[in-house]
């Protein structure tokens, strides 16, 4: 079943490979040209080349079939597939038959065959081919009314009936003509068949658009075409028909140097369309892809596809990493340079060498931070200012790259203004003026905003002194390391400079009590209102206080209905107060149930009970002072 579905997935791809290949001809195809070529020939005055407008329409009628035959369903297009072999295989059988009859009259025998031995071979010869064809037919089409497909052997058999060769060539064009007529009885008794499956395709469409919506329409699509799979090998046809043209062509071996231009310049004449392109992306993302694989396997081995999180920091792994950094770090320099000796330099190549550039220049500021942070591994004490200084490398080689993404940008501007115009190439410099400059603008702004005022924010918070460390005694909550020196919040928590730096640069509360630290002239000890954040505790307190007040307000209501109606009225006419009617209810409520009421603390605090956990809570009435767990 597995081999089934594997050869099936194959033949997806395989059998709608021919429609784009047509497209790209299509694309690449000058008819204006094509008909100044005609005009200049011998075939200026064949009729079919004389409608102009007629070849133009069928230029578009062919747009439009290549995109029928890319959409049509897996079992319809091997169907299609299967007639198409059945018409090349009656060709091929009229070709025996008219060959046949060419030999025969060449030869000029009319005597019986047997007595000649070349005769004899050439109708053998021919009986075989035309008995292979009918069989392949008749296997391929489903039937076993082997006999439609035999009229190319009229002609074997008048010949072997003694017929006369001027005869055998009117039968032979009367079995064409017989060929002919079984193949338009077949294509119009199937001529309402494109439009039920047009008619059935968009109900379904309807259908899925109405109930899933387009984006899945369109998803559904892409997974059923396979369309990444389908124009990577669409390209690797192409360049593999490139590499064959040039190789047919020579006698003599290639060099070296010629053999990287031959692969350089036949990846370049696999991209002059938009489907050739795109076929050259999708390549470079599933090579990219495998590249990645590879890096993966050769820094962790088997455990990269193992899901295995365990790390091992062995000298092996380090060598590892930082061959596979020296690598990306030579590699696509040598390949700028390599570009630059063997092509003329216009925006396209620009595009190439920037990008190379770009990750000869990532690559070389982690191995600088990989060495800064094996200085600081080997070293007794922690780098003060390690978190500045990975930073200024960080900035730097970004600074870098935004400066190589804006001349290219630049470069790609003048070429258009003063050279030629494309529109392609003008896509190409949007995309790239907004991924790699406006967006690399945004997040290097972004990223020193963060930064200057997190050290804004760090310079106004008070230092602690020796008194305060010692006392305090303890170690930084963000970094568990023990503290020489701290600065100390508006809330009262000590932290490193350093590690509440880096902090800052996600939000702007504090670590351990989530208070706001954008108040910094608020003097220590003093917390400012913490964030709202949902407390389970109150959550809690509050629910129980609701339904203790409710159990009051029931426990009210059923002691008025005992009493009678002058005790009642004695009540009413006594206190009408609304607020001493509560205060009546709630001391009720307090009395019903006193394992479900909070218990009184002495100086003001109350001790709620959690329901789970056994874990006490305690509310001071002070507003100034935090929550004490």
């Amino acid at each position: 079943m597995a081999a089934k579905e594997k050869l099936e997935a194959v033949l997806n791809v395989a059998l709608r490979v021919p429609s784009i290949m047509l497209l790209d001809v299509l694309y690449r195809w000058d008819v204006s040209s094509f008909f100044q070529q005609i005009q200049r020939s011998s075939l200026n005055n064949n009729p079919l080349f004389q409608y102009k407008y007629l070849a133009l329409n069928m230029h578009y009628v062919g747009y439009i079939l290549s995109v029928v035959l890319l959409t049509l369903p897996r079992q319809h297009l091997v169907q299609l597939y299967l007639y198409f072999l059945t018409a090349l295989l009656l060709y091929a059988g009229h070709q025996i038959s008219r060959d046949y009859v060419k030999s025969e009259l060449e030869s000029g025998y009319e005597g019986p065959m047997y007595l000649e031995p070349l005769s004899m071979n050439r109708f053998m010869t021919a009986l075989i081919g035309q008995l292979v064809v009918c069989t392949l037919c008749s296997c391929v089409m489903k039937t076993k009314q082997i006999w439609l497909f035999s009229a190319h052997m009229l002609p074997l058999l008048a010949r072997l009936c003694l017929v006369p060769l001027e005869t055998i060539v009117v039968i032979n064009k009367f079995a064409m003509i017989f060929t002919g007529l079984e193949v338009l009885y077949f294509l119009a008794s199937n001529l309402l068949v494109p439009y039920n499956l047009a008619k059935s395709a968009y109900r379904e469409l309807v259908q899925v658009v109405e109930v899933y919506g387009l984006l899945a329409l369109g998803m559904s699509l892409w997974n059923q075409l396979v369309v990444p799979v389908l124009f990577m090998v669409f390209w690797l046809v192409l360049f593999a028909l490139q590499i064959y043209s040039y190789f047919s062509t020579r006698d003599q071996p290639a060099s070296r140097e010629r053999l990287l231009f031959l692969f350089l310049t036949s990846i370049a004449e696999c991209c002059s369309t938009p489907y050739s392109l795109l076929g050259l992306v999708f390549t470079v993302s599933f090579v990219a892809l495998g590249v990645l694989t590879l890096c993966k396997f050769y820094l962790q081995g088997y455990r990269a596809f193992m899901n295995d999180p365990a790390m091992n920091r062995s000298l092996w792994k380090h060598f590892r990493a930082v061959s596979l950094c020296l690598f990306l770090l030579v590699f696509p320099a040598y390949m700028a340079y390599m570009i630059c000796q063997f092509f003329h330099m216009d925006f396209w190549l620009l595009i190439i060498i920037s990008s190379s550039i770009l990750t000869s220049l990532q690559v070389l500021g982690t191995l600088f931070i990989y060495v800064l942070f094996m200085v600081e591994e080997f070293r007794k004490e922690p780098v003060e200012n390690m978190d500045d200084v990975i930073y200024y490398v960080n900035g730097t080689y970004r600074l870098l790259e935004f400066l190589v993404a804006l001349c290219v940008v630049a470069y790609g501007v003048s070429e258009t203004i003063f050279g030629e115009w494309t529109v392609m190439g003008s896509m190409i410099i949007f995309i790239h003026s907004y991924y790699n400059v406006w967006l690399r603008a945004q997040l290097g702004w972004k990223s020193f905003l963060l930064r200057r005022d997190a050290v804004n924010k760090i310079k106004s918070l008070p230092t602690a002194t020796e008194e305060q460390l010692e006392q305090h005694n303890d170690i930084c909550a963000i970094c568990y390391q023990d503290m020489k020196s701290a600065v100390i919040t508006p809330c009262s928590h000590f932290f490193h400079s350093g590690c509440l730096k880096k902090w800052l640069y996600v939000q702007e509360t504090c670590p351990l009590c989530h208070c706001q630290l954008k108040n910094p002239s608020q003097p220590p000890g003093l917390a400012p209102e913490p964030a709202p954040q949902p407390n389970p505790g109150a959550e809690q307190n509050t629910g129980h206080q609701e339904a203790t007040e409710h159990l009051g307000v029931e426990h009210q209501e059923e002691r008025n209905l005992k009493e009678s109606p002058s005790d009642r009225n004695g009540q009413v006419a006594e206190g009408p107060d609304h607020q001493e009617h509560s205060q009546d209810a709630k001391n009720d409520s307090q009395n019903l149930d006193c394992d479900t009421c909070p218990s009184e603390a002495s100086q003001g605090e109350i001790i709620v009970e959690e329901p789970i956990g056994g874990q006490e809570e305690v509310l001071t009435q002070d507003p100034r002072l935090s929550i004490q767990f």
